[in-house]
């Protein structure tokens, strides 16, 4: 069977040690060759016909041991029951901890928290520990210390959602379109401001007004149990998630928290408060059965004060 493939070239496929092809067709059928191979890239000037090269020397041997090598004596092996070098052990690595006690810094800041709300006797004095109180990168963010607003002691205390700008510019509670739908809530039956004493669930707005960290609500409850303490309410109000989950200590939403009174315990109070989760006031505009609820927890806030009044 004659060889399809052109002069110069072995079945194999490489060249071989035959003369190069002599005419310009051979030529261009193994150029055309070589491109259909992939080998469409000249590395050198010129050809190199590698075959015709000399082969590499084979590797050089190790020398045979001489007789100086021979009387050198082996190195020492160690003893039999010789005990082992202990390895080089890294040392735990450490939790981030404040300069002083080696203690995390968030269960310091909570410390901090705990023992500046412990030394306040009256709101004011809290006031004045929580616009001191540098343990809390909220703060040094925010506009104003939001303090409680309103009469104290008193028998309701109503406590929001964490301040909004409009609190924040103002320094108050529930201030702007919020504050002024909570007053049109509590008029429907028969309240006001005046009546009670209102507070945030944090006294700090967080940037952007994005919900509050976990390590923030931890630091920040101290204020909030001292001023439950402090003002010495009869009932607790807690008006939207964030409060409702922190005092309750239950992770569901408030769509399930609200619609009953619960005793709630709180740090540096002898007997638990009675507690009511309810809708805050922005959370109206969500659907009808936002406004409904709010309308039948305030019926019941009613019912209970009315129940109150009757058995003093």
């Amino acid at each position: 069977m004659p060889n399809p493939l052109p002069a110069g070239l072995d079945p194999a496929g490489g060249p071989t040690a035959r003369k190069a092809p002599q005419s310009m067709m051979e030529a261009l059928a193994l150029l055309r060759l070589y491109a259909d191979w992939g080998a469409d890239t000249a590395l050198d000037d010129s050809p190199t016909d590698w075959l015709a090269r000399p082969a590499a020397p084979p590797p050089a041997m190790p020398a045979p041991a001489g007789p100086a090598d021979a009387a050198r004596p082996p190195p020492p092996r160690p003893q039999q029951g010789a005990p082992m070098p202990e390895p080089r052990r890294t040392p735990p690595a450490r939790p981030a901890a404040g300069a002083e006690d080696g203690m995390p810094l968030l269960d310091r800041a909570v410390q901090q928290a705990t023992e500046a709300a412990a030394a306040a006797t009256t709101l004011a004095e809290l006031h004045a520990a929580m616009a001191g109180f540098g343990a809390c990168g909220l703060r040094d963010t925010a506009t104003h210390t939001v303090a409680a607003a309103g009469t104290a002691p008193g028998r309701l205390l109503l406590i929001g959602e964490p301040p909004d700008a409009a609190e924040d510019r103002g320094g108050t509670p529930f201030a702007g379109p919020m504050g002024e739908l909570l007053d049109r809530m509590l008029a429907s039956i028969g309240l006001a401001r005046a009546d009670m004493l209102l507070a945030p669930v944090i006294p700090w707005r967080p940037p952007g007004e994005r919900p509050p960290s976990a390590a923030e609500l931890r630091i920040c409850a101290p204020f909030l149990h001292r001023l439950i303490v402090l003002a010495a309410p009869a009932r607790v109000i807690a008006m939207g998630n964030t409060p409702a989950r922190l005092l309750t200590g239950e992770s569901t939403g408030i769509a399930r928290l609200r619609g009953r009174w619960r005793e709630v315990p709180i740090p540096g109070r002898a007997a638990p408060i009675a507690l009511l989760p309810m809708r805050h006031p922005s959370q109206l505009g969500a659907s009808p059965t936002a406004r409904r609820d709010a309308w039948k927890d305030l019926l019941l806030l009613r019912t209970t004060l009315d129940h109150d009044k009757d058995t003093d």
